[in-house]
């Protein structure tokens, strides 16, 4: 837990080059979102307006993924709102941490994304660990939607994606997300159960729901293992 303690200019130059590397390497990912996204039947201004809007690449490669193999509104938009709830959790955890009022706390409420929130828990102090949220939440932010806009451009630019690879974009990103978070055995249990349950249900489920159905499986392991064990 961060302490009270001063911070020296090291320490916090330190947090300044972590925030910049995890915003730059998250957010090149919003290149692949952006095409995908014109590919799904977006323009390139509500592939613009999702992003900034709805801040949280998983949703957001979960929404336009099911879009563009035909799922349903409703289906696409539910996936994404279980897939963003965790980042309620992180404002639990993160607010008493912040500790910001007013304004301030919907944008805070914005910017806390898995990045922003692993860099602020992981520094000794409240100071940094306040520079690490908000420098990573502000970085990730605008990189993010920059390549999305990007990507969104190049998008409607190649055409047909196939011949590019870029079908399997969506896949490649998101399990480039993840890969990173399956750091212990229960993570890594809960991923292989999901993909076992996403494989079975596929060819006989609407599109979406099997991500649903997975969700599911991964809130009931997370009541039933003790708080060491989690992810």
């Amino acid at each position: 837990m961060p302490t009270a303690r001063p911070t020296t200019p090291p320490e916090e130059r330190a947090v300044v080059r972590q925030a910049i590397s995890v915003s730059v390497a998250t957010g090149l990912y919003g290149i692949s979102l952006g095409a995908l996204a014109v590919v799904a039947g977006l323009s390139v201004w509500q592939a613009v307006v999702l992003s900034l809007v709805m801040f949280s690449g998983g949703s957001q490669f979960a929404l336009v993924g099911i879009v563009g193999t035909g799922g349903s509104a409703a289906s696409a938009i539910a996936t994404a709102g279980v897939l963003g709830i965790r980042n309620g959790f992180y404002g639990v955890q993160l607010s008493p941490l912040l500790a910001v009022r007013s304004w301030r706390r919907v944008l805070a409420a914005h910017l806390t994304i898995d990045e922003s929130t692993a860099v602020a828990t992981a520094q000794p102090t409240v100071r940094l660990a306040r520079l690490g949220f908000w420098l990573t939440g502000a970085g990730v932010f605008v990189l993010w939607n920059v390549f999305v806009l990007a990507g969104a451009l190049a998008g409607n630019a190649l055409g047909d994606p196939k011949r590019y690879g870029l079908d399997a974009a969506a896949s490649a990103a998101f399990l480039a997300l993840l890969w990173p978070r399956l750091r212990t055995p229960v993570a890594r249990v809960v991923a292989v159960g999901a993909v076992v349950v996403a494989v079975v249900l596929t060819p006989v489920v609407p599109s979406g729901v099997p991500v649903l159905v997975a969700a599911a499986l991964a809130v009931v392991v997370g009541w039933r293992v003790r708080p060491e064990e989690r992810p």
